[in-house]
C-alpha cells in the first residue's frame, strides 16, 4: 500500500492532535473528508461509478454477463471482483500491487458474503442453467489513504447504477429452451442496494481512533479495524489490519463508532445517488470519461 515517511516530530504532532479531537486538516475524529460521487461514467458497462475521497480516487465498472449458476446455489447469480492497483504508483507495480489487489478483492468477497447484501436470486434466469454474473472491476487511480472505505462506496454506487437487461426463457414443443433479451434499453432490472454494506475503517492512533485516515495518519497507526456496516447499522463483518494489537475495550468502542458513522455514511450516499438519479439525462457529467 502507498505510504509516506514522517519524522518523529511530525508523528508526535499528529498523535497529540488526535488525542484532542483535532486532526491536521481540521476534522474531528469521526469526520470524513469531502467526497465526490459520480455514476454512469463508463459507457460500455452495465453500471459504473467514480469516487474521490480526499486525494483517494476510485473507478468501478460493472459488467453483467450470462453464466452458469454455482452448484451449491443453483437458483442464484453471483459477483466476481477484480482490483487493479498498478496505475497508482511505481511501488504498487508488479507483485506489490497484485498482493494489495488480491487483499482488497478478498475483503469485498467477505463483505458481500452476507446473504442479504444483494438479492442474488433476482440474477437467476433459469435455475441450474443460466444466471447473470456481475463482474465488478475496481481501478485504484490514486491513493490518498482509506482506500477500503472509498472502494466500498464506489461499489455500492456502481451497483445502484447497474442496469441488467430483462430476459425471457422460451421453450419450444421439443423442450428446447431459448433465451431472448429485451431490445428496449429501459426494460431492465435494477438492483436493490438498501442492504449493501459500506466499509468503515477505524485507525487506532494513540489512545483514540479516527475514521477516514489520511496517508500521514495511517503512518501513525499500528492497527486498524475494518467494519462493514449496513444502512440500519448492522455489522456484517470485521477485519483487523496492521501489526499492532487492539484490546477488547478499544474494539467495542470502535464497533460503536463504526455503526454510528456507517449509518450517517449510508444516508449521505443514498441522498447523493437519489439526487443524481432524479436529474436523469439532463445532469452534467464532470467525470473524465463522461
Amino acid at each position: 500500500m502507498a505510504s509516506v515517511v514522517l519524522s518523529e516530530a511530525e508523528k508526535l504532532y499528529i498523535v497529540h492532535g488526535v488525542q484532542e479531537d483535532l486532526r491536521v486538516d481540521g476534522r474531528g475524529c469521526e469526520d470524513y473528508r469531502c467526497a465526490e460521487v459520480e455514476t454512469d461514467v463508463v459507457s460500455n458497462t452495465s453500471g459504473s461509478a467514480r469516487v474521490k475521497l480526499g486525494e483517494t480516487d476510485i473507478l468501478v465498472g460493472i459488467k453483467a454477463e450470462m453464466g452458469t449458476p454455482k452448484l451449491e446455489k443453483p437458483d442464484e447469480g453471483y459477483l466476481e471482483f477484480f482490483v487493479d492497483c498498478s496505475s497508482n504508483s511505481p511501488e504498487l507495480e508488479g507483485r506489490g500491487g497484485e498482493e494489495l489487489g488480491t487483499d482488497i478483492a478478498n475483503t469485498l468477497y467477505r463483505v458481500f458474503s452476507c446473504e442479504n447484501s444483494v438479492d442474488l436470486k433476482s440474477l437467476c434466469i433459469n435455475p441450474k442453467e443460466h444466471c447473470w454474473v456481475l463482474y465488478v472491476d475496481v481501478l485504484l487511480l490514486e491513493c490518498g489513504g482509506n482506500i477500503f472505505d472509498a472502494i466500498s462506496i464506489a461499489v455500492k454506487a456502481a451497483l445502484f447504477n447497474t442496469r441488467i437487461p430483462k430476459v425471457r426463457v422460451l421453450e419450444d414443443e421439443e423442450g428446447t429452451k431459448e433465451i431472448e433479451l429485451s431490445d428496449d434499453p429501459y426494460d431492465c432490472i435494477r438492483l436493490n442496494v438498501n442492504e449493501v454494506p459500506c466499509i468503515v475503517t477505524l485507525s487506532k492512533i494513540g489512545y483514540r481512533h479516527v475514521v477516514d485516515a489520511t496517508l500521514q495518519e495511517e503512518a501513525c497507526s499500528l492497527a486498524s479495524l475494518l467494519i462493514s456496516v449496513t444502512s440500519k447499522g448492522a455489522i456484517t463483518s470485521m477485519k483487523k489490519v496492521g501489526k499492532g494489537s487492539l484490546d477488547p475495550e478499544s474494539i467495542f468502542e470502535m464497533m460503536e463508532t463504526g455503526q454510528r458513522v456507517g449509518k450517517s455514511l449510508h444516508i449521505a450516499l443514498q441522498k447523493i445517488l437519489d439526487e443524481e438519479e432524479n436529474l436523469g439525462t439532463s445532469r452534467p457529467k464532470v467525470g473524465f470519461l463522461g
